[in-house]
């Protein structure tokens, strides 16, 4: 009989890729074995390979939701606007969003392409690649449209995404700083890397109040 939504077997599943992120980030894909992961989940180790057949098919099946998730939210946040700097701002705001909920399976796509075969990892790239492909585009329009001015649209990209991502690395909630006021600056630091002209923030989508969280 095929599963209904929500039943005790997807209910499971999902319980096994919630405790399985958390426990690699803390341990290491290589230190956490598949009766820890049991144990956390509070089922026999031998239930997991109903659903992941191996190890590395739970850290792929973590890997690929992570990207598809991401990739699908930008889907979501992509203004209608063709102009470079709202794109810009609404890519900063829903990439900064998206790893601050998600700092533990950030952490793990991060840090674990290493475990994966040659083929997955490839997959994974590919989606990557796409994602950052998005914003490759952005700075190439906005520097053919004399709004950005960049050396290196590739590089400059890189460090965007990276700057972007480590957010995760130091952001705490209940400290001094909101997810807004993060975005926010950031993004104003990413309109000086890009050497956006002047008027060029003003063109961007403001940041909205996403959360009461705060930082620093």
């Amino acid at each position: 009989m095929a599963r209904t939504t929500g039943s005790d077997g997807e209910k499971t599943e999902a319980a096994v890729r919630e405790a399985a992120v958390g426990l690699i980030a803390r341990l290491g894909y290589e230190a956490m074995s598949m009766r820890q992961l049991a144990a956390e989940v509070g089922v026999q180790a031998a239930a997991l390979y109903r659903y992941f057949p191996t190890k590395e098919d739970l850290l792929f099946t973590l890997m690929r939701e992570h990207m598809e998730g991401l990739l699908e939210a930008w889907d979501d946040a992509r203004p209608a606007a063709a102009d470079p700097a709202a794109r810009l701002a609404a890519y900063v705001e829903n990439h900064i969003a998206f790893h601050i909920e998600r700092r533990h399976a950030t952490h793990v796509s991060n840090m674990e392409l290493r475990s994966l075969s040659h083929e997955r990892l490839t997959q994974i790239l590919k989606m990557r690649t796409a994602y950052e492909k998005e914003l490759r585009a952005i700075l190439r329009d906005g520097a053919e449209a004399g709004i950005f001015e960049t050396d290196d649209v590739g590089l400059t990209a890189m460090a965007l995404i990276q700057m972007m991502t480590g957010v995760i690395v130091w952001f705490r909630p209940g400290e001094r700083l909101s997810i807004s006021e993060v975005t926010t600056t950031y993004l104003s630091m990413t309109m000086r890397l890009v050497g956006a002209k002047i008027g060029a923030c003003s063109a961007a989508r403001p940041v909205g109040r996403a959360t009461e969280a705060v930082a620093l």
